[in-house]
């Protein structure tokens, strides 16, 4: 942790920003910028990265997919990936320097979208318990997955590896077991360190652990990592036990800088997408650029929401127009769901497939196979392919002492709590 003289109060920072402290706050609030609490609880931000923002000659952050560099030459390192989707982290973990020698998905629209754009990889399409593994034994340096986090039952003792039979982490634990990675990498929603009181993570460490990998947690917020997106994931890294004391726990540092949603958007290639119908239109037409539900007219507002106008809460995903100016709500697989809604800045119009891939840092020439809800699905889960490069290269750097940088980290052991995780600077 820095000097306590590096941060500054909510009032210092509005000074520095020149702006208000609520405004400061709100900046806060919606994940433009980073804060912790201290002991008192009180929000204390660092000063460097305000006084960088505050030079905006400094803070023109582009839309790009991160690559690493050819003359860096390659890592040599492969991967297998469990439940790979449409490819996001795969991607990520290629730009970064990592190749993937199987992909595991049972989608077959997802596996469709793999086999266009990598036409050689091996891609299994269909149930992972149907995976023998043995053949890649100690021959992978990372296994990844980003499974789905079902409750275990406690019916056994060990709350370990056999407390998790019947749900996919099952087979992520199964992989590690018959292949012996080094680094078992699993990604999954944040909510997962409260998905049954805390028990279903708690599990799957013991199931790490039990297996001979030592796990570390860490929420990584793609915001601050070259997405235009504000999207949470919960990373767990986990080194093969022998290994422990020659390959640390890396966790790529967040940036102190956002790319907005209009950079991503600009020169956007065209594509398909859904539409409203006119009386969706006619209501968001009055909706102004980052506005929600509550911009509009109160009876527009009551008949517009019905029930749910009389409910406790913000609700701001409702009626939502997005800003140019920040970065992207998180997407869902849709972009027109009541509850979740993603109209575009200027037009009125659900953002586009296209639009949507750009969003998750996806290239333009990134081809998706299936109809436009097949597309806007597999875009939705995936992981945005910045954080999984900015991942990828911490893998890199825990195997290969010469590719650390300043830019990566040490998980700091106090950091137990979820709040803690999320807020780390």
């Amino acid at each position: 942790m820095p000097a306590a003289s590096s941060f500054v109060t909510v009032h210092e920072a509005a000074k520095i920003l020149g702006v208000s402290p609520d405004t400061v706050k709100r900046y806060a609030k919606k994940g433009l910028i980073k804060s912790a609490r201290n002991a008192e609880n009180h929000r204390l931000f660092r000063r460097e990265e305000l006084e960088r923002l505050a030079d905006k000659s400094k803070n023109q952050a582009k839309w790009r997919v991160l690559k690493r560099p050819a003359k860096a030459g390659k890592t040599g390192l492969t991967a297998i990936e469990l439940f790979s989707g449409c490819g996001g982290m795969a991607l990520g973990f290629q730009n970064a320097g990592i190749e993937s020698k199987l992909l595991v998905e049972l989608d077959k629209r997802a596996c469709a979208t793999l086999r266009e754009n990598w036409p050689k990889k091996e891609i299994h399409e269909g149930d992972v318990s149907l995976v023998d593994f043995k053949s890649y034994h100690k021959k992978i340096d990372i296994v990844a997955g980003g499974f789905p986090c079902q409750a275990f039952s406690y019916a056994g003792k060990s709350r370990g590896f056999e407390d998790t039979r019947g749900t996919l982490f099952f087979e992520f634990a199964r992989c590690l077991q018959e292949v012996r990675p080094k680094i078992a990498v699993g990604e999954n929603v944040r909510g997962l360190f409260k998905h049954d009181g805390g028990r279903t993570l708690e599990t799957m460490l013991n199931t790490l652990r039990e297996i001979g990998y030592i796990p570390e947690v860490r929420v990584m917020r793609a915001q601050f990592l070259d997405v235009p997106q504000k999207r949470e994931r919960l990373i767990i890294l986990a080194v093969r036990q022998d290994l422990v004391g020659k390959v640390p726990h890396l966790f790529p540092k967040e940036r102190d800088y956002t790319v907005s949603l209009g950079a991503a958007l600009k020169d956007v290639p065209k594509s398909e997408g859904t539409t409203y119908s006119d009386k969706k239109r006619a209501i968001m037409d009055q909706v102004p650029e980052g506005g929600y539900w509550r911009s509009l007219p109160d009876e527009i507002q009551r008949e517009y929401m019905g029930a749910s106008y009389f409910l406790g809460g913000g609700k701001t995903g409702m009626a939502r127009r997005l800003s140019r100016e920040e970065p992207c709500l998180t997407l869902t697989c849709s972009p027109c769901q009541k509850q979740t809604e993603r109209c575009h800045p200027l037009e009125t119009r659900p953002l586009t497939t296209r639009e949507y891939a750009r969003v998750q840092t996806f290239p333009d020439d990134w081809k998706f196979s299936g109809k436009v809800t097949a597309t806007y699905k597999q875009i939705g889960n995936a992981v945005p392919v910045n954080l999984a490069y900015h991942l990828g290269t911490c893998l890199i750097a825990m195997l290969d002492p010469s590719e650390r940088t300043q830019e990566m980290e040490e998980p700091v052991k106090e950091e137990v709590e979820e709040s803690q995780l999320a807020l780390s600077l």
